[in-house]
């Protein structure tokens, strides 16, 4: 119930991000009640809305006793209206405070369970919903904001050309062990791992074009990298080959992280990210071969077979070598997807690439040159045992105008991952979904 209405003169709106545009004006600001302590007449309400937080200065002889009293005994993320006068204040966060001439309570909130003390990660993932509006995640949340933008421009600003692909699928892109099943009437269905293959569609038609979307891997891993439902950008670009690809994931690699770093520092800080470390990554990006990969993991401890894929800790040893991100080509032509083309001078070796981040946060991006020769992919695709009829519009791209191409994935938690410096990809998302978790 209200205890003091506004009155209709009231100030102008205001938000906090943009508070210090209004020093010295009243204003009035809408939110919610982020924690608050009080000492004989006076209060100090934090006030949260969406944009920032602030401090305010409440005194009994400016908004009156009922007013006060009703105030001080709030809950946390009560929703109210307050207005007041905006001051400068170097101690203060943001380095602004609103001292407080009136209130208007929207809602007396009791019992928040989120209270200041420590949860566990479970019962903070229960309530995922109320967490988001924590400083920790709401800073996350500005940076996957920002990623998405940079993402956006960077392929916008370029000529690629924006073409979704289908959520819906009828076959698998990489292997059916990692699908999710469902009736599409009458006939299965799947949630599309990658939208690639329509990417190829597209760099043929429009010479490049990108996707950027969810995608779902039905893996049984519970690791800190990994999600059922993640969000992915995919290039892909006509007449590239392998050192095409690999020029493009690095220019783009540090465009967005340095359009993040430029425009998300504050955010970073509230993270207490080690931005000298995002400040390292600048072209160029050290490229290793697979196999002098592996022999520099020998060399440090960590061996792998020759014939066989890296594993978390494998990318983690070897990035901490580096002070940037490293590009590692030419991967196990028997542990890479059926479309990746194979190198003709050596078949047991594909000519694809991956991003690996430093700091061990591993593979952010993906990809490489296509097999552009229709015979080898037929071949390709019996040898992987995949229904050639689901198939046929994926040939044509091979029978009719097929040229060099190629492109590559980044999986958009992983690269707030690691720009954000934590420690579990299931921060990175609003509501994330793993294999142990479908709500809320």
């Amino acid at each position: 119930m209200s205890l003091q209405h506004l009155p209709e003169d009231q100030p102008s709106l205001a938000t906090i991000a943009t508070i210090g545009q209004h020093q010295d004006q009243v204003v009035t600001l809408r939110g919610w009640l982020y924690n608050l302590r009080s000492s004989g007449k006076i209060a100090f309400p934090q006030l949260r809305d969406g944009t920032g937080i602030i401090q305010c200065v409440a005194q009994k002889k400016n908004i009156g006793d009922d007013a006060f009293q009703a105030l001080r005994r709030l809950g946390q993320e009560s929703s109210l209206v307050v207005r007041g006068t905006v001051r400068a204040d170097a101690r203060a966060p943001g380095g602004f405070e609103l001292q407080v001439s009136g209130i208007d309570i929207l809602q007396d909130a009791q019992g928040y369970p989120i209270t200041p003390k420590e949860h566990g990660p479970a019962f903070l993932h229960d309530h995922r919903h109320l967490w988001l509006r924590s400083r920790r995640q709401h800073a996350i949340m500005r940076i996957r904001h920002l990623s998405v933008m940079a993402i956006r421009s960077y392929f916008d600003d370029r000529g690629y050309m924006l073409m979704d692909s289908p959520i819906f699928t009828p076959n698998a892109c990489e292997g059916t062990s990692t699908l999710f099943a469902t009736e599409y009437f009458g006939r299965p269905a799947y949630l599309t791992q990658s939208g690639q293959l329509y990417q190829e569609a597209g760099a043929t038609a429009y010479g490049k074009t990108y996707c950027f979307g969810p995608t779902f891997r039905a893996e049984k891993s519970g690791t800190r990298r990994h999600l059922t439902e993640f969000w992915m950008v995919e290039p892909e670009i006509a007449f590239a080959d392998l050192e095409d690809i690999m020029d493009i994931a690095e220019d783009f690699t540090v465009y967005c992280v340095q359009f993040v770093l430029e425009r998300g520092r504050q955010w970073l800080l509230e993270l207490d990210r080690d931005i000298s470390k995002l400040q390292a990554v600048v072209k160029p990006f050290p490229r290793i071969s697979y196999d002098d990969a592996c022999a520099q993991l020998a060399e440090l401890g960590q061996p792998v077979d020759p014939d066989d894929d890296f594993g978390s800790p494998h990318e983690t040893v070897l990035t901490k070598q580096y002070d940037r991100p490293i590009m590692v080509y030419g991967y196990p032509t028997a542990v890479k997807a059926f479309y990746m083309k194979e190198d003709p001078e050596n078949p047991a070796r594909v000519l694809g690439v991956d991003v690996l981040a430093p700091e061990g946060y591993g593979e952010v991006i993906g990809g490489g040159q296509r097999e552009d020769s229709l015979d080898v992919l037929l071949q390709k695709i019996q040898e992987h045992a995949l229904p050639q009829e689901y198939f046929e519009w994926f040939l044509d791209l091979r029978r009719y105008g097929t040229v060099p191409h190629g492109g590559f994935g980044m999986g958009l938690e992983r690269f707030v991952t690691w720009v954000c410096g934590i420690q579990h990809i299931r921060e990175t998302i609003p509501f994330p979904r793993t294999i142990t978790r479908l709500t809320p």
